[in-house]
């Protein structure tokens, strides 16, 4: 029997995974979420640490994915997906950093960037109708997107980016493709990019004309995946001795699909004693979970730009995930938030006392296991970017000359930039989708 996906907003019949990850997003607004969590079992957790990253995910994949995909068609896709790890590396004695930047992008969302883009084109395959994928991006979601879709038939890419508002390194790893991929310079911040992705959802003309669907964590193909390494990490743990059911997550917070995909893992039954959500001056998810008021409001720009989010859209799957009750989500989810200034403090701070460089997302997430941890508990952060794609940041407080730049982002560096500019104004954009 399928895995039928509804809606957050329950005000539209669910639908299919093919309709969920062809659609994006719901008739009525709201984010799909499965029907229905499958546990994992007392035998895969007691065995999961003599398991590779590639059967963990499989195994993961298989709970969300399997009613609907072949297993062996499944076990291709969640393969071809994962040719590099994320390892668990030791930080200091209770402390631990998931490393997510040992993809093609150097960035977490590879991982869930290129399942969907493998599942999609599954879905497509027998469809001769070319898909258009729009994708608002703060900084790494546009180049994981963009390059896990790149010349994969069928398929064209819109990645919509704030002006200014990325890095360097970030803006290059989208700009740079062409092919099927269209860059767009939107003149504002991430919340308007956003904006404009989920206005064309629901605008009928465009819909009538083209074939749409979202390659940002709105879509269950991009955002159920990344719970694969949060199973891994724990697995990792296990295996280097560690009591794996005292382990304190902090993630970097931003649009929340992250979090969201951790927290997925842990109603699956990974057994996360508690989760930080680790946020910048960007603080909307702290200020709810000290005070249960969600009060969306534009976003600010910080070193720490992956997070620069004022209005979240998977705050949405987090209050269906826990039936709305601001006291289950609190239990569950505690809140820090770190100003720039704290963030390069951090970075200075554990490269000196442990060698090890955090990007500013990651150092958020480390500091935040720094202020919660106690009664013997094991910390993991996640470190999501790699610190060369904000090399003026880390090494401004760290240090000069510390960062290697990785072969594959000086090739970046050295493309062309390729991008269209934008107003502001979705009607301008709506003509240039329809027309394009």
């Amino acid at each position: 029997m399928t895995m039928m996906y509804y809606s957050t907003n329950k005000s539209t019949p669910a639908v299919t995974l093919k309709e969920a990850v062809v659609k994006g997003l719901a008739a009525d607004k709201g984010l799909f979420m499965p029907a229905k969590i499958n546990k994992f079992d007392n035998e895969f957790l007691e065995n999961f640490d003599k398991l590779s990253f590639r059967e963990i995910a499989f195994e993961t994949a298989k709970k969300f994915f399997a009613e609907d995909v072949p297993e062996d068609k499944l076990q291709e896709i969640v393969y071809d997906t994962l040719p590099f790890d994320c390892p668990v590396v030791k930080v200091k004695d209770n402390i631990f950093s998931l490393e997510l930047f040992h993809g093609p992008t150097l960035a977490f969302k590879d991982i869930g960037a290129r399942f969907m883009a493998r599942l999609l084109n599954y879905f497509l395959d027998d469809n001769d109708e070319v898909v258009n994928v729009l994708v608002a991006t703060s900084g790494d979601t546009g180049s994981a997107v963009a390059n896990g879709f790149l010349k994969v038939p069928g398929i064209r890419v819109f990645v919509l980016y704030p002006k200014g508002k990325v890095t360097a390194i970030q803006e290059s790893q989208f700009t740079t493709l062409g092919h099927n991929i269209t860059a767009l310079e939107v003149d504002g911040v991430f919340d308007d990019c956003q904006r404009l992705v989920k206005t064309a959802f629901l605008d009928e003309q465009v819909n009538e004309r083209m074939l749409l669907t979202s390659a940002n964590s709105i879509n269950v193909a991009r955002f159920l995946p990344q719970a694969f390494y949060y199973v891994n990490a724990l697995a990792r743990l296990k295996e280097l001795g560690v009591d794996y059911e005292k382990v304190v997550v902090s993630v970097p917070s931003g649009n929340l699909g992250n979090l969201t995909a951790g927290l997925m893992a842990r109603e699956m039954g990974l057994p996360v004693q508690q989760f930080l959500a680790a946020n910048n001056a960007n603080d909307v998810v702290y200020e709810y979970l000290q005070t249960g008021v969600y009060n969306p409001r534009k976003s600010v720009e910080t070193v720490a730009n992956a997070m620069d989010v004022g209005d979240p859209s998977n705050f949405v799957r987090i209050l269906d995930l826990y039936g709305h009750s601001y006291e289950r989500i609190a239990d569950v989810i505690k809140g820090y938030h770190y100003t720039d200034d704290q963030i390069k403090a951090t970075i200075k701070k554990v490269y000196r006392e442990t060698g090890y460089l955090c990007d500013p997302h990651g150092a958020c997430g480390c500091q935040a296991v720094e202020d919660y941890l106690h009664n013997g508990q094991t910390g993991l952060f996640l470190e999501t970017a790699h610190p060369a794609k904000f090399i003026e940041t880390v090494e401004s407080v760290a240090g000069k000359d510390l960062i290697h730049i990785p072969g594959k982002l000086k090739a970046f560096m050295d493309g062309e930039k390729k991008s269209i500019p934008v107003d502001n104004d979705y009607e301008k954009f709506r003509d240039l989708l329809i027309n394009s």
